[in-house]
């Protein structure tokens, strides 16, 4: 545990020799630090000192207000930007040699990145692509799908048939936490339903990019991302749960793992994470002051080869390699991973990152890397 990080008590895992370079992983949503259990010893052994925090609104991170209608300000992008900085500083170490971001916790990671390319050498986004700061005018190339209750998007879905709505707007009703932490089938089951069905074990995942941001090309992502008008998350995975004979057979989360995700949600509620949908736009403006910076540091991105991330807001994937990352040294999409790529296959994570970790930090972009990049585009 380590305190006084922007407000916060900030539990931590670490693994590697503190006089190491630091590698710093942040998580997304619903997840824990526990997410990177598989790759931390990994990169310990290979010469990082890594750290994996709980970060604001999840686990045993202390010193967040839990409740709806709680200070949502401290959610918003730059404040958790701040709890990273924090706390780079409470471990006394001057650079991260790479900042490492999965799921909701990859824009975060950009954002250090982009504002504070001093203290963060290197960047690996995975599972969520980051397109770039809002332009000062709103265009196709920095327009997200960043839908609320009520928007016109979701006024669309809700017209369709039968009728839908983005997940997104769902997890900002007051009702989402509820939904999720009094699950019918209890937490357990919603967290191996929903972990399962964004899974490369869920033969339903089969991701392609979309033809646009409208409501019926929307509605070609899977149910999670897409949802029956009147369902909640609960509902939504329910029928795709795993028996118990093919939970057991689980050999990236089997039970006893599931249990710590299980335990520290059934203490902590989903509220602290859904915040983070709720906030995501709220410093907009200032977000504009930075229309049109690119991120220079040598950057990555992984996701898993089943895993719709990479296209569940329309252009941000293209967007990433064209303007966002100006030194891409790849963009891999790992076999047998799904939307859960450290769990699911960790061994071949690491052996993406090893050799990106390992290069000197001026490296640009060779014409071979700018070859391949452009193959994985299309």
């Amino acid at each position: 545990m380590v305190d006084g990080v922007n407000g916060l008590d900030m539990h931590l895992l670490e693994a590697g020799e503190a006089d190491h370079p630091l590698v710093l992983l942040l998580h997304g949503f619903p997840e824990l630090a526990w997410s990177w259990r598989f790759v931390m010893p990994m990169l310990a052994q290979a010469g990082f000192r890594v750290v994996a925090p709980d970060q604001r609104g999840y686990g045993r991170t202390t010193g967040w207000e839990a409740g709806f209608d709680g200070d949502l300000a401290a959610f918003r992008p730059f404040n958790l930007v701040l709890d990273v900085l924090s706390l780079i500083r409470r471990l006394q170490a001057p650079l991260v040699h790479a900042v490492i971001g999965h799921d909701f916790g990859s824009p975060v990671a950009a954002w250090c990145a982009l504002l504070r390319p001093d203290l963060f050498e290197r960047l690996v986004l995975m599972s969520a692509p980051f397109a770039g700061p809002p332009g000062l005018i709103t265009d196709r190339h920095t327009a997200a799908v960043k839908p609320d209750p009520g928007s016109r998007l979701d006024q669309a879905l809700a017209a369709l048939t039968p009728p839908r709505k983005h997940y997104r707007s769902h997890y900002c009703t007051p009702q989402a936490n509820d939904d999720l932490l009094h699950a019918p089938q209890g937490i357990t089951q919603l967290l191996r339903g929903y972990y399962h069905m964004k899974s490369a074990d869920w033969p339903g995942n089969q991701p392609h990019p979309l033809t646009g941001a409208n409501a019926q090309a929307l509605a070609d992502l899977p149910r999670y991302y897409i949802m029956d008008l009147d369902a909640s998350m609960a509902d939504t995975v329910a029928p795709h749960t795993p028996d118990e004979n093919s939970a057991r057979s689980c050999r990236w989360l089997p039970a006893a793992d599931l249990a710590v995700y299980a335990d520290e949600f059934s203490r902590t509620g989903f509220q602290g994470g859904l915040n983070w949908y709720r906030a995501v736009s709220m410093n907009i403006t200032e977000q504009r002051v930075f229309a049109d910076r690119q991120i220079e540091q040598p950057a990555l991105f992984l996701s898993g080869r089943s895993d719709w991330g990479s296209y569940q807001t329309p252009g941000a994937f293209e967007s990433m390699q064209s303007r966002a990352l100006t030194n891409l040294h790849g963009v891999h999409l790992i076999d047998g991973a799904g939307h859960w790529l450290q769990q699911e296959q960790p061994d071949a994570v690491v052996d993406r990152l090893l050799p990106f970790l390992n290069t000197a930090g001026n490296t640009r972009n060779t014409p071979e890397r700018d070859k391949e990049t452009r193959q994985l585009q299309l």
